[in-house]
């Protein structure tokens, strides 16, 4: 059993011979006692275990707290019933988890089968047909926003490569290939400053503040800019922000809904869309396979991989008319929303599943799990041979030790704790003493388990579970 931090109870059944260290509590099972029957017993007071942590950064419980741990005791035959029903009901349980899980992975795949279908013509296509003659073809929009950057270019306009077709698929008729330059107005890096929780500014924008495909901007830190470049790094609705460095890197997020005043941070691109197309048809873009495997092929680095405002721009999209990339954007908000409903039936499940997990082990004991047979062996005869195994096996490594460690000698002025928890005239929690101890957590146990084993020092347990010690009157 894990002892220390997070892990604390985390539990085992050893099936090699293995040595641990301090972090670690080894349980002997006497031979009379289910080994599994005790597992999945102290699985179920795990919850109570991690309520009797001591300690700041890296809280612990002692063996003391776990030899105090109360078990209720059937009869060896009853305790094989448990077991196995245990063991029945969790089968059946994680086979119905297994194919949640399952589901929920299989919504990740029909989600990007929607965009590849959308991206592809394939998700329009009926509707595609039946407009056919009042679409206009993807090249003419292409061209309109061309002069539209010409214009807004203010003589610094520069022609992009042509993009080459050879290597993509055939796209539908009137749908054409392009590149994220060729829509963009702007493609930049971000503003560099020091974050602040003080409203010294506007608010910052930066990687670890978008989680999910959303941003709270409750949380989102502050920032001094001066006007001029607020002006320049201000954030709008419609832009693609876009992550260019570390471990999100190519992760995006659309601007949209009532957001408060903001920049964005250095470690991210703006994307200043055309106006005449749908922005959030570039954003579904910006989700699929076919995006993803252009970054992870362009990005440069291996251990803070990064892509720069050039690869950005040179990123190819399939692009068609504005009515049919609102038609898409429709029709891939309608497949999304299914597979959302699911996945919201699938989480709830999964969290009754778990549920269900913990009132199985509760029932078992409880002794509602499994019937109750008067022909079983009383657990009192169990109790006694086990008391007597391990008065054996304790005479018999007592009898092992030739070398007995020399006890240490206690510092100068340093008080026991069984003196501690005297001058303090009441019970104290074991988290109390061990403040007023100043030994470290190991010592403080090492002690403690000696005061408690000499009978020095006792233990109470409230009906909250909650452990006092006090002196022994």
């Amino acid at each position: 059993m894990a002892l220390y931090g997070a892990t604390v109870g985390k539990l085992g059944i050893l099936g090699i011979d293995s040595a641990i260290n301090q972090a670690i509590c080894a349980i002997f099972a006497p031979s009379q006692l289910e080994k599994k029957y005790l597992f999945w017993y102290l699985m179920n007071y795990r919850s109570e275990l991690l309520n009797s942590r001591i300690g700041g950064a890296q809280p612990n419980i002692s063996q003391t707290i776990v030899n105090h741990i109360n078990i209720p005791l059937p009869p060896p035959p009853e305790q094989h019933r448990i077991v196995a029903k245990i063991e029945e009901l969790f089968t059946k349980l994680d086979a119905g988890v297994e194919t949640l899980k399952k589901v929920k992975a299989q919504l990740k795949h029909y989600r990007q089968s929607v965009l590849k279908y959308a991206f592809e013509g394939k998700l329009t296509e009926e509707w595609r047909e039946a407009h056919k003659n009042e679409l206009e073809p993807a090249s003419e929009l292409l061209e309109r926003i061309k002069e539209e950057r010409k214009k807004n270019a203010k003589g610094k306009y520069k022609e992009l490569s042509p993009v080459d077709t050879s290597e993509l698929h055939e796209l539908p008729e009137g749908w054409v290939w392009t590149n994220v330059g060729n829509i963009s107005s702007t493609i930049h890096y971000g503003y560099t400053a020091s974050a602040s929780n003080e409203p010294v500014g506007p608010k910052m924008l930066r990687i670890t503040d978008i989680q999910n495909n959303s941003v709270d901007w409750e949380t989102v830190p502050y920032c001094q800019i001066t006007p001029e470049e607020k002006l320049k790094y201000l954030l709008e609705v419609g832009d693609l922000v876009f992550a260019r460095t570390g471990a999100t890197v190519g992760k995006s997020f659309l601007i949209k809904g009532n957001i408060p005043e903001a920049v964005f941070a250095s470690y991210l691109i703006r994307i200043i869309l055309s106006d005449h197309l749908e922005k959030e048809f570039v954003n579904y873009f910006f989700h699929s396979n076919t995006y993803w495997l252009q970054i992870y092929k362009g990005q440069i680095g291996i251990g803070q991989p990064n892509v720069n405002s050039k690869i950005l721009a040179r990123i190819v999209l399939p692009f068609t008319s504005l009515p049919e990339q609102r038609k898409i954007i429709e029709e891939i908000k309608r497949h999304f929303s299914l597979a959302d409903n699911v996945e919201k039936i699938v989480d709830k499940s999964l969290k009754q599943a778990e549920r269900l997990r913990q009132s199985i082990l509760k029932r078992a004991f409880e002794g509602k799990l499994v019937p109750q047979y008067p022909s079983d062996e009383p657990a009192s005869v169990l109790l006694e041979r086990i008391k007597e195994e391990k008065a054996k096996r304790e005479a018999e490594l007592k009898a092992k030790r030739t070398n007995k460690k020399k006890k240490p000698e206690k510092k100068e002025g340093t008080k026991s704790l069984y003196e501690i928890l005297k001058s303090a005239k009441k019970p104290l929690t074991p988290n109390e003493l061990w403040k007023l101890s100043k030994l470290n957590s190991v010592e403080f146990y090492e002690e403690l388990n000696k005061e408690v084993e000499g009978g020095k020092i006792v233990e109470k347990r409230m009906k909250n579970n909650q452990v006092f010690l006090e002196v022994k009157k």
